[in-house]
C-alpha cells in the first residue's frame, strides 16, 4: 500500500494548505468589513468548509502535486467606508498567497530542526511536501490571470488597466491558466523549478546553521 501512503502524503498538507489559504482570504475580509464569507461559513479552519471534491480530493489522490479549493466569496461593497473597493480587494487576494508563504517558512525551519536535530522517524517527507506545496501555491496565485489572486492584486494596484483589461480575458482565464500549466512543460521551460530550486538551497542553508 505504498501507493496509498504516497497519496496521503500529498492529500493531507494539500487540504491543511488550501483550508489556510481560504481561510486568510475570509479573515482579511472580515477585517476590512465584509461578512460575505463569514456569513456563508468559510471563516473557518474547518476544511470541510472548503474542500472541493475535484481540486482538493481527486487529485492529489491521483497524484497530482497541485489543487485548489471552492473560492471564498468576497463582496467590495461592503467592505467599511474608509476602506478603498480596489485596496480591499487587493489586500483581501493577496492574504492567501501570503498564508501560503507563511505555511511555507514555518515548514522550512520545522524541517531544518528535524533535518539537523531530530530522529529520522519524525515525518520528514509529509514537511517536504507541505513546504513544496505551499511554494507552489503561493507562486501560482500571484500570477496575473484572472480569476487568480494575482489578477486582483493588479487589479489593486492598477485599476484603471485592469478595468480595461481583465472584462476581455476574464472569459479565457481558464484556458491562460491551462496553458500556463502545461505549455511550458511541452516546451522544456521549468518555470516552477527557479522557486522550488531557491527553497531546497533556503532548506539547506538552514540545516547548515543548525548543525
Amino acid at each position: 500500500m505504498d501507493w496509498l501512503e504516497d497519496r496521503l502524503m500529498l492529500l493531507v498538507p494539500l487540504v491543511l494548505s488550501l483550508s489556510v489559504h481560504e481561510w486568510a482570504h475570509a479573515w482579511t475580509a472580515h477585517r476590512l468589513g465584509d461578512d460575505t464569507a463569514k456569513e456563508a461559513g468559510r471563516l473557518t479552519l474547518d476544511p470541510t468548509a472548503h474542500m472541493d471534491m475535484v481540486g482538493t480530493v481527486l487529485l492529489p489522490l491521483l497524484g497530482v502535486p497541485f489543487g485548489w479549493a471552492k473560492p471564498v466569496p468576497v463582496d467590495a461593497r461592503r467592505f467599511r467606508h474608509d476602506v478603498d473597493p480596489a485596496r480591499g480587494m487587493l489586500w483581501t487576494a493577496a492574504a492567501g498567497p501570503l498564508s501560503n508563504l507563511v505555511l511555507a517558512a514555518i515548514c522550512l525551519v520545522v524541517l531544518a530542526v528535524a533535518i539537523a536535530w531530530l530522529p529520522a522517524t519524525l515525518p520528514e517527507g509529509l514537511l517536504a511536501n507541505a513546504l513544496m506545496l505551499n511554494v507552489v501555491l503561493a507562486v501560482f496565485n500571484l500570477l496575473p490571470i484572472p480569476p487568480l489572486d494575482g489578477s486582483r492584486v493588479l487589479a489593486g494596484l492598477a485599476p484603471a488597466f485592469a478595468a480595461r483589461v481583465w472584462p476581455t480575458l476574464a472569459p479565457m482565464g481558464p484556458i491562460l491558466i491551462l496553458a500556463v500549466v502545461f505549455l511550458p512543460g511541452w516546451l522544456g521551460i521549468d518555470w516552477l523549478g527557479v522557486p522550488l530550486r531557491l527553497t531546497q538551497q533556503a532548506l539547506g542553508a538552514v540545516v547548515g546553521l543548525l548543525r
